[in-house]
């Protein structure tokens, strides 16, 4: 077993400033820009980390010299070997977080390894039921673990009987790992309701687990109301809508895979086919025509994709959020529900307020925060590492 590849020696780096203390509190990552020099090296070589003053070690990690972020640190006890039983004391811990899914036995689909935020930098692995996919975030990683032993171990400790890799591109240069490659989306539980995951094709790995809590609090709030879910991808919300009783369910979306997939979703939950629309629109066309007409709705969901990729979008990035959440608070019912999330890691908590009060305002709406809610329990994240808590969830009630 070698479920990370050391085929090189360490190379030394050192830092040109003093992040020593932002290291040892968990920080993983040293940018290029905070060495003294990039040594010529393949990416995913192991690499230890000197101080800027006396050249003492700190850290262990792997190097990624064509990345902004150039050392992603495994270990800050440099004397500890980067080995494969240092990787599988992580695994093993990484996993043991997890044990609250086995015991309720009303999800099986989670997320099972969140890199950095499990000790793990750059691995991922989401697990759906018997099946799993595995993604390694960028030439470093892929470099460092070594994906198909990762892929057997997952299958002997859990059981898993099928292991895709994703690569960045969906459908593009995948391979698989262990068993047959899942040629049909894979159906899984989450919170007792029942989803598919297409691990090879889908956005992600197939589902957005990381809605997870979000998707429970509109199943608590949806009891008779008329819903809209706008970017509603495979009807995550409209699904936790439909059995928190809603009266009728409107999924959004543009493309018409996501918008089949949904309509499969409320069938297999058993719901009666009459109380969803699934409608193939750009949400802002959507969202403007219904204006216009004076539609309403007891509950809205916008749930857009990022806005906002790098630091340098985000002012364009707060204009489009504003645009939505104002275009969704004119189709929302007189002191009806307004939910609205991000996924743009760039843009903090404060920011997201910022732009929700803005677009309420703009609406000229008025809003009362219900609740506010991030990524579950099994997307950890460092403390010291903010950008790693990347969701915002947002529960409006507007008058």
């Amino acid at each position: 077993m070698s479920l990370i590849q050391l085929s090189s020696s360490p190379v030394v780096l050192r830092l040109n400033r003093d992040l020593v203390r932002t290291i040892k509190r968990g920080h993983p990552w040293v940018y290029a820009d905070a060495l003294r020099e990039l040594p010529k090296a393949k990416p995913g070589t192991p690499a230890v980390l000197l101080d800027n003053k006396r050249g003492q070690a700190v850290a262990r990690g792997y190097y990624d010299p064509g990345c902004p972020v150039a050392l992603r640190i495994c270990e800050t006890e440099p004397d500890v070997a980067l080995d494969d039983r240092w990787a599988e004391r992580r695994l093993k811990t990484a996993r043991s977080l997890r044990n609250v899914f086995a015991a309720t036995g009303t999800t099986n689909g989670y997320r099972l390894f969140n890199g950095e935020g499990d000790g793990l930098p750059g691995l991922v692995a989401d697990v759906y039921a018997d099946t799993a996919a595995v993604k390694l975030d960028g030439d470093g990683p892929v470099g460092f673990w070594d994906a198909a032993e990762i892929a057997e171990w997952m299958t002997r400790e859990i059981g898993l009987s099928r292991i895709y890799e994703r690569r960045k591109e969906r459908g593009a240069g995948g391979r698989n790992l262990v068993g047959a490659v899942p040629e049909q989306p894979v159906e899984f539980l989450e919170n007792g309701l029942t989803f598919t995951a297409d691990v090879v094709r889908g956005q992600k790995t197939g589902f957005f687990l990381d809605q997870r809590d979000n998707r429970q609090q509109i199943r608590g709030w949806s009891r008779a109301s008329r819903v809209l879910n706008v970017f509603s991808y495979t009807g995550g919300f409209s699904i936790a809508a439909g059995a928190g009783g809603a009266s009728h369910v409107t999924s959004v979306d543009v493309a018409p895979a996501a918008i089949d997939a949904a309509n499969d979703h409320w069938l297999r939950n058993g719901f009666d086919a009459s109380q969803h629309e699934g409608v193939v629109a750009d949400a802002f066309e959507f969202l403007a025509d219904a204006a216009r007409d004076r539609q309403k709705w007891d509950l809205v969901v916008l749930d857009p994709p990022s806005f906002a990729p790098n630091r340098e979008s985000v002012p364009k990035a707060m204009t489009a959020y504003q645009n939505v959440i104002e275009a969704g608070a004119r189709v929302t019912a007189n002191r009806g529900l307004l939910a609205a999330a991000s996924c743009s890691s760039h843009l903090d908590l404060p920011m997201f307020l910022e732009c929700c009060e803005e677009g309420v305002s703009k609406a000229r709406r008025r809003g009362t925060v219900v609740t506010i809610g991030g990524q579950p329990c099994d997307h950890p994240t460092p403390l010291a590492l903010p950008e790693f808590r990347y969701l915002k969830f947002v529960l409006l009630r507007l008058d």
